[in-house]
């Protein structure tokens, strides 16, 4: 992809405070040149086309039959890299230095390659079943014969020892009886018949059982288990099995344990009765199953071979398919002219693509030969341009966390930029511990230095996440390293890190840091909180206090800024209205009562005073005349909060009632032509004023009721929202707090406890658990939910005050996108 270079600021914050500047292009193509033309915007990537046929279907446009020629090639090619797959080969990475390959001769080699290898996979798959048939009925007849020749003995010696002890009686009888039985007609004996095969083991119960209800139990059964799973012909999976034999008498019975073995998914295997027989069955089907395994060894390295070969070139013939297949697709925007001979496309483009856009037009026309050049002129419209920002690896991860609120409309300021550095360090301190956070820091250079490696490989969901955020993780672990040495807490150890404290005990009634008890003997702490800070001299552990209050500081903080932008997007759009009556009295309400809230927190911190700002805020309005004493800070205390409540109260009507009004005699000039609204800038900011100023002007005609009640709750809103958003931000205090507290007791009650039996194996096993306890509940569960709350303070307590988010992106033809999956 071409370098986006050029236009659009002069460093990379500036870019993404306002989005680039967009033109509406047409373009007007001549059919020879129209593939070459999209291909090469394509490789440039900054060249958003408009569906010129949105009425039409797929199957009615253009180019409906190249795009089902593209259709079936990438289906041939998922049909390769499936085989690919199974034979445990992967396309080669290698650039291919051949020239570039025609489209129609890769659709013909393409096809020759899919016979080929359906042919193989269809050979293999019939001698694969040949062979695992083959094998089967080796065991049948190895099981079978051993059980013929075990029941002949038996039968043998049963007949030698009932001969010997006849004639060892010596009877008058038994001459008569052996005389009987050799006489007997040997056509009248009964000759039983017999099958034999392979049963699955899971069911081999189940077939006995079926077998003799269906017969009333005239058969003989026996089942031999083989000693490894064998791979069943039919599903090529392996399954465990039993030999059977089954012995009946009559063709009505043969024919019921036929159906029962077929119903079982019982393989039946011819077997013969004589010794000799079965011993030359046994030998030939071993001599069958050698020469099929050479066989199929030598298809197996022939497929192998191919595959091969395909995989050499696979990468360049999917990407080859998938930009022809993008480039059709987009043909299929674009409209035919009367004429039949050029095809005309709409579209944004960023002003400064302008240039690169018109020469790859003119490169276009050159390299296909053309007579005719295309016609590259711009649009004049109201429409609303798609919002496009210039981001880099660094910056994109931050933009996307604000494009996942929502995209920004053209050109409005962008929370992304203040995002870069306020949600690292919003999270921060919440996750204030430098030991917390130089693990962070480690876990995220690791996967920074493997940026190259990671970036080629399909990752899980969650590592995928991950990986994409690394930079947002790497500002948020620096900061949290930051705040944690403001905090001195290292994994909720305080440290003498920067010098020893500024404090000691003035006598022994102080050792355990909770009294009054302590004495300034040196100089302040050079940087962070004093390590005697950690203990409770006072209803809250100092600490806590600071975190508490400086959170009230920053929420003032950030929603002044989301104020100051929302003015500066006034500004931007030409809206007076909402610069007057928004903005000032937004920011005259907000600071009377809560900018005022951070001036008595600063003011207290530095006179080191003991007033009550609880006392302060609740009485300033229950009783503001009243004397306020010991919660005095400065002088003309009294009358400022006079003068800051009486602004406040003002502030209220201020944005509720004029804006209503002057809209709508705005609307009654307009309409009976006594003044004229002077275009703006850009075309499209009359039609935003409108949409942002009326909210209930329809056609010719303005409803009050709507404006005045829109703007009512717009102001209740925003009343009710300084209050709770403010209270908001003491999320920052909570979180920071749960996290130190958390890790206090995993160090005193885990490995503190550990230290103190004296023993190595409780000691490595508290170590261990210490370690699990870390890693699975502070640096894992603690960041996401530190990362959570930050995204809720950005998404709604700070872009609430200025942010629309109801843009939509950019979203160019481009091929550098094609490295995913087909769709």
């Amino acid at each position: 992809m071409a370098v986006r270079g050029g236009g659009g600021g002069c460093c990379p914050t500036m870019d993404l405070l306002r989005s680039e500047a967009m033109q509406l292009v047409q373009i007007i193509i001549p059919i020879e040149s129209a593939h070459r033309t999209v291909s090469y915007l394509g490789d440039i990537g900054f060249f958003q086309f408009k569906d010129l046929n949105a009425e039409k279907s797929p199957f009615q446009r253009t180019y409906a039959t190249q795009l089902k020629r593209c259709g079936e090639m990438a289906r041939k090619l998922r049909f390769f890299k499936e085989n690919m797959t199974k034979a445990g080969l992967a396309p080669s990475k290698k650039i291919n230095s051949e020239a570039d390959i025609d489209l129609d001769n890769l659709e013909v080699k393409l096809g020759e390659l899919e016979a080929e290898l359906i042919e193989m996979n269809a050979n293999n798959e019939k001698l694969q079943r040949a062979y695992n048939e083959l094998l089967e009925y080796k065991l049948v007849l190895e099981k079978a014969s051993e059980f013929f020749y075990k029941a002949q003995s038996r039968a043998t010696d049963q007949q030698r020892e009932f001969e010997a002890q006849n004639i060892g009686e010596g009877s008058i009888d038994s001459p008569l009886l052996l005389e009987q039985e050799i006489s007997t007609d040997f056509s009248k004996q009964v000759k039983l018949g017999f099958t034999c095969g392979l049963v699955p083991r899971e069911k081999s119960m189940a077939f006995e059982r079926i077998l003799f209800r269906a017969t009333r139990g005239n058969v003989y059964l026996k089942q031999v288990p083989v000693a490894d799973a064998v791979v069943d012909p039919a599903s090529r999976e392996k399954v465990e099995k039993n030999v059977f034999v089954v012995f009946y008498s009559g063709d009505r019975a043969k024919n019921k344990i036929l159906k029962i073995c077929e119903a079982f998914g019982a393989n039946r295997y011819p077997f013969a009765d004589e010794m000799g027989k079965q011993f030359q069955m046994i030998s030939e089907v071993s001599g069958r199953i050698s020469e099929l395994k050479t066989t199929i060894d030598a298809g197996l390295l022939h497929r192998n071979n191919l595959l091969q070969t395909i995989a050499h070139q696979f990468d360049q013939w999917n990407l080859l398919v998938k930009k022809e297949k993008a480039i059709y697709h987009t043909l299929n925007m674009l409209s035919m002219d009367v004429t039949k001979k050029c095809l005309v496309a709409e579209g944004w483009c960023p002003t400064f693509a302008k240039k690169q856009i018109q020469d790859a037009l003119q490169q276009a026309t050159f390299d296909s030969n053309s007579q005719v050049g295309a016609i590259f002129q711009v649009l004049h419209t109201k429409e609303s341009p798609p919002t496009y920002f210039r981001t880099n690896k660094f910056t994109s991860s931050f933009q996307e966390i604000v494009d996942a609120y929502g995209i920004a409309k053209y050109q409005e300021a962008n929370p992304g930029v203040f995002t870069i550095i306020t949600f690292p360090f919003l999270f921060a301190v919440m996750f204030g511990d430098w030991g917390h956070g130089m693990c962070l820091l480690l876990a995220t250079l690791y996967l920074i230095m493997q940026e190259k490696k990671f970036s080629g490989q399909k990752l899980g969901d969650i590592l995928e996440m991950t990986f994409g955020g690394r930079y947002v993780i790497l500002m948020m672990s620096l900061f949290s390293i930051y705040t944690g040495l403001i905090y001195n807490e290292f994994f909720s150890v305080p440290f003498e890190l920067f010098g020893p404290s500024a404090y000691a005990c003035r006598d022994l009634s102080c050792r355990d840091a909770t009294t009054q008890g302590l004495i300034k003997v040196r100089r302040t702490y050079p940087f962070g909180v004093d390590p005697v800070w950690h203990g409770t001299r006072s209803e809250l552990p100092f600490l806590n206090s600071l975190k508490m209050k400086m959170s009230i500081l920053l929420g003032v903080a950030q929603m002044n800024l989301g104020i100051i932008l929302s003015y500066f997007n006034a500004k931007f759009y030409g809206n007076s209205l909402n610069v007057w009556y928004q903005f000032v009295p937004q920011m005259i309400f907000l600071n009377s009562l809560f900018g005022y809230l951070s001036l008595l927190i600063i003011v207290k911190w530095c006179t080191g005073s003991q007033a009550d700002l609880y006392h302060i805020m609740i009485y300033m309005f229950l009783s503001p005349t009243d004397d306020l004493g010991e919660n005095q800070l400065f002088a003309g205390q009294k009358t400022l909060q006079l003068v800051l409540l009486l602004l406040a109260l003002v502030a209220v009507p201020w944005m509720l009632f004029p804006k209503p009004f002057l809209l709508k005699k705005q609307h009654e000039e307009r309409h009976q032509g006594q003044s004229y609204e002077p275009l703006r800038g850009t075309d499209d900011s009359v039609e935003l004023e409108e949409h942002h100023d009326s909210h209930g002007s329809h056609g010719h005609g303005f409803e009050f009721s709507e404006v005045f009640v829109h703007q009512l709750i717009h102001t209740i809103e925003f009343v009710l929202g300084a209050v709770s958003n403010t209270a908001s931000y003491l999320r920052l205090w909570a979180l920071s707090l749960a996290h130190s507290e958390l890790s206090s007791v995993f160090y005193e009650k885990v490995l503190m406890l550990a230290w103190g039996f004296n023993n190595v194996i409780i000691l490595i096993v508290g170590i261990i658990v210490f370690v699990f306890a870390t890693v699975g509940v502070l640096l894992v569960m603690e960041t996401l939910s530190a990362f959570l709350h930050a995204l809720r303070l950005h998404w709604v307590e700070f872009q609430n005050k200025f942010y629309e988010g109801d843009g939509y992106k950019f979203q160019p033809f481009s091929f550098a996108i094609l490295n995913g999956d087909d769709d």
